[in-house]
């Protein structure tokens, strides 16, 4: 019995030699790459500004600026080699791929996703913020929101990290974002329950409460049905030493391992895209308030469709007339979602104040730097308020007329919703170097502490087909989805449905940081969001 591991995870020549040293070739490379990505960043900013015609009247918001992009960019970091653990140690501990091979192949794929990524994801985070901080970005509530937010999920994503928990990087930011969105609302003397997109909420904590349940349930049947179907008792067994698998199933353990990693950063990856948009514009609105780049919508077709809106929305404004301001109304309903007689005429002069801007202009490119942050506020709270109207049953819209306002809010969110390429390569240099550093911790958990006995073959591949399964499955949704929990959950049903067993330390663990993760990101970002509220 002295060749039996302490955790019961079998001959102690099967676990995979996780302290191999980096070469000094392998450091010089990777601080080259992060001080590249920096400067690419840095340099990327000064020519969007210098695009723009405008010159800098003061240091500080570019100071504020550079702080918060290394914030953001650090949580990316952090989130690399918290989450992307998970991709890596089913391949480790089966010995498919050395640890060090796996970790730089993992950290590719992620920035391969990242750079690839839609945005939908990124800008569907964002959507849960409070559209009136949104719109005051700039401001100091705008910067305390930021900071605040990103802060909270450094530090919790850190303190399970230093505790080798598997906790949900997705779960920490979502908490956080409504964390300040409460504690916003409480401090303007609303009813907390204001300061949050509840319904967007919703549909992101379902994706994320069911995603590990999925996993669960979708990796034990693959087992289940792969015994079934392969009789190679090779694959149910604990690798022998350091043996590598047959080469189908090392090959099929590599390409999931791909999966998973390219799928991350694509989902991952842009929770921290959108959060660096909120940032740039705040800073830097001249450049970034307004889509300038050929994905813009065209003048010509902006004005129809802007017209065709108009006269939808005129039609539901029969009766009315707006004094002054139609603004205050608009964010009125946007806030409460409740229909005032004076909610459709004030959005319909709105959009029409929209049209003109674009119009006068010539383009949206071409719209006055000293303009773009007011005119991009009037798309975003247009568009806020076409998307609730879209849902609103008293809005009395008919299928022909809500086709017509998603169309005109498509529009909107062209002009307004885009992430820059530069922002991509920044993300994903983040994400990716974060996959090589730190990742024993975790990969250590999902490899030795889930099941009792040591992962076979069969269950690595099954709790790694159904994570990239699941992964890509919620990023062509545009729905976050917890790499972590995914895949975690899914080596524990492989577990259960081998009749391994379940250490129920680890599983009490997880959920744990399961449960404690919203209400302890929300306090935090709450509590920092009132503190730095007060400093700037």
């Amino acid at each position: 019995m002295a060749d039996i591991t302490a955790s019961g995870l079998g001959p102690v020549e099967s676990k995979p030699k996780l302290d191999q040293q980096n070469g000094s070739v392998t450091i010089i490379l990777f601080f080259a790459v992060l001080a590249g990505g920096l400067f690419f960043s840095a340099y990327s900013i000064y020519l969007d500004v210098q695009a723009t015609g405008s010159t800098a009247t003061s240091v500080l918001p570019y100071v504020l600026l550079g702080l918060a992009l290394l914030i953001a960019l650090g949580f990316e970091f952090v989130n690399g080699f918290h989450d992307t653990a998970n991709a890596v140690a089913t391949v480790i501990y089966t010995h498919a791929l050395p640890p060090n091979v796996a970790v730089m192949w993992a950290g590719f794929w992620n920035f391969l996703g990242v750079a690839t990524a839609t945005g939908v994801v990124a800008f569907g985070i964002v959507g849960l913020l409070p559209v009136e901080l949104i719109l005051q970005v700039g401001s100091s509530a705008g910067f305390a929101m930021v900071f605040a937010l990103l802060i909270a999920a450094i530090i919790w994503n850190l303190g399970t990290w230093y505790l080798g928990i598997p906790a949900s990087s997705s779960h920490t930011l979502i908490g956080s974002i409504i964390g300040v969105g409460v504690a916003n609302a409480l401090m303007r003397g609303r009813d907390g329950t204001s300061g949050v997109d509840w319904n967007k909420a919703t549909e992101i904590g379902y994706a994320l409460l069911l995603s590990p349940l999925f996993g669960f349930a979708c990796a034990a049947g693959l087992y289940f049905a792969l015994k079934l179907l392969v009789r190679n008792r090779a694959l149910y067994e604990a690798p022998k030493g350091n043996t590598p698998p047959p080469w189908w199933i090392r090959g099929l353990l590599i390409f999931t391992c791909t999966g998973v990693s390219f799928f991350h950063g694509s989902n991952d990856g842009q929770k921290g895209m959108g959060l660096i948009m909120l940032i740039l514009i705040g800073t830097v609105p001249t450049a970034y308030a307004l889509n300038r780049g050929p994905s813009a919508p065209q003048t010509a077709d902006f004005t129809t469709i802007s017209r065709e809106a108009s006269k939808v929305i005129e039609a539901k404004a029969a009766g009315y007339n707006v004094i002054g301001d139609p603004r205050p109304a608009v964010t009125e309903y946007v806030r409460t979602h409740k229909i005032e007689g004076g909610t459709f005429v004030s959005l319909s002069v709105l959009v029409k104040d929209i049209a003109n801007q674009v119009e006068t202009s010539g383009s949206i490119s071409k719209i006055p730097t000293a303009s773009v942050g007011n005119t991009r506020n009037d798309m975003y709270l247009a568009a806020a308020a076409l998307k609730y109207l879209a849902k609103d049953k008293e809005s009395e819209l008919s299928k022909e007329e809500t086709a017509t306002l998603n169309k005109y809010k498509g529009a909107l969110d062209a002009a307004t919703q885009f992430v820059p390429l530069w922002v991509k390569i920044a993300v994903a240099i983040a994400l990716g170097l974060g996959t090589m550093v730190g990742w024993k911790r975790i990969v250590v958990t999902v490899g030795e502490k889930i099941g009792k006995t040591h992962l076979t073959y069969a269950q690595g591949a099954s709790a790694e087909l159904v994570a990239m399964g699941t992964i890509g499955l919620a990023d062509g949704l545009g729905l976050p989805v917890s790499t972590t929990h995914v895949l975690s959950s899914g080596v524990a049903g492989t577990m259960a449905a081998s009749g391994a067993g379940i250490q129920m330390s680890t599983l009490r663990s997880l959920a744990l940081a399961w449960v404690l993760t919203f209400p302890v990101a929300m306090v935090l970002s709450g509590t920092l969001y009132f503190v730095f509220s007060k400093v700037f």
